[in-house]
């Protein structure tokens, strides 16, 4: 999808359209999750601090994140895919690999599927998308990124749509890139390529595979080497398995006083514990993440002897990770996040759950209330502020605050 969060509220806000627009958070500490092609004129880019954005770009519009909103449209985007194939397998949001290799009969070549699908998205949810069509997911990904749209000196220039990556021409498309296009080429990666001579991909080709494994180690050498050749045999999978689920805000203010950073905690692990029954799954490892104010980040963990999905056993596994630390220097960001997920429905039934049920019949009561009443209708106690009960929603904080 083409700068999807954005699109997605330019659908909201029509008259917004022409301009340079990011979403999210506009404060101090705030930090751009998605710019317009017309803020991308002026350098504007994903991840870039908000207040760097407004230097570049005074005429900035900045318009807050609404996580839900995007997944409800990423869901029916997905549908979309799902039409043309079962082998969807997403990425992100905004983001899948598709195999459509069995679907030549029903809908046509690769490039029918990418013009149908475009045409599909556009003409039900006002917005575009980009395709890549290749032999493999590394290359569709990267014939993908060729389809879009850039930012030009003089506005927004229109991308292909969809680009085509042929078998025969796969060195003819990989060569001029630069290295850093290779998955898993990050900047330390990119420092040691660089003391090798390596610029482009047509550089990393050259480099003997036994040279690139002493460089970089074994396991990424031998993926350079192959990639590098445009070889990649992962296939499409739909059933991906998520990995983690998590809640992690930067504060307007450093939190400093126990009992603040106590209450964000919990209303952390609560939004943790409710996504995960959503989910219908539950996890063996705890990890809490803080940020001070000179940027520092540390994160420490814990593996249970069983996965949960109860807030209050999250909870006390994350409190006393926190005791661990020092939070006296203040926090500039807190997270919480859950992984070793597996399905909920499968688990070890303990005596103590025989003999006295008690929190698991709690927490599910309240999600029962707070499904009838609205999630902000029932909540832990420890959670209420001076604004009163304010349950975490997905992507709440997550690019900082708005003031």
């Amino acid at each position: 999808m083409d700068a999807f969060f954005v699109s997605v509220e330019l659908v909201r806000r029509p008259e917004l359209r022409g301009r340079p627009v990011v979403v999210g958070g506009e404060g101090d500490r705030g930090v751009v999750a998605a710019a317009s092609y017309e803020a991308r004129t002026f350098g504007v880019r994903s991840a870039m601090p908000s207040t760097r954005a407004r230097r570049m770009c005074p005429d900035l519009t900045f318009l807050p994140g609404d996580h839900r909103h995007y997944g409800e449209v990423s869901r029916r985007v997905m549908e979309v895919f799902r039409r043309y194939t079962p082998l969807v397998e997403p990425l992100s949001l905004d983001e899948a690999f598709l195999d459509v290799a069995g679907s030549e009969r029903l809908h046509g070549l690769p490039t029918d599927v990418a013009a149908a699908i475009r045409t599909d998205v556009l003409t039900e949810e006002k917005l575009t998308c980009s395709v890549g069509v290749a032999p493999n997911k590394f290359l569709a990904k990267l014939a993908s990124e060729q389809a879009k749209p850039s930012a030009g000196l003089a506005g927004p220039v229109p991308g292909s749509g969809v680009h085509v990556v042929s078998a025969d021409s796969i060195r003819e498309f990989l060569d001029p890139l630069p290295v850093e296009a290779v998955w898993g080429v990050g900047p330390r990666t990119l420092e040691r390529l660089q003391r090798l001579g390596v610029a482009t991909v047509s550089d990393l080709r050259q480099v003997p595979e036994g040279t690139l494994v002493s460089a970089v180690g074994q396991a990424a050498g031998t993926q350079f080497w192959r990639l590098s050749r445009g070889i990649d045999d992962r296939p499409v999978d739909p059933d991906q398995p998520t990995r983690s689920i998590g809640h992690e805000e930067t504060f307007a203010r450093d939190l400093v006083d126990p009992d603040e950073v106590h209450r964000e905690l919990v209303r952390m692990v609560d939004a943790v514990g409710r996504r995960l029954r959503e989910a219908g799954v539950a996890g063996r490892t705890v990890t809490v993440k803080l940020r001070y104010p000179d940027f520092t980040t540390i994160s420490r963990s814990q593996t249970l002897s069983e996965a949960t999905d109860l807030v209050v056993e999250i909870l006390e596994v994350a409190m006393n990770l926190l005791d661990t630390v020092d939070t006296s220097p203040g926090l500039r960001l807190l997270g919480v996040s859950m992984s070793g997920l597996q399905d909920a429905s499968v688990r070890q039934l303990r005596l103590e759950d025989v003999e006295d049920p008690g929190w698991r019949d709690a927490e599910e009561a309240v999600e029962q209330i707070r499904k009838r009443f609205g999630k902000a209708s029932i909540g832990p106690a420890a959670t209420v502020g001076p604004e009163g009960l304010q349950p975490r929603e997905r992507g709440d904080g997550q690019w900082g605050p708005d003031g």
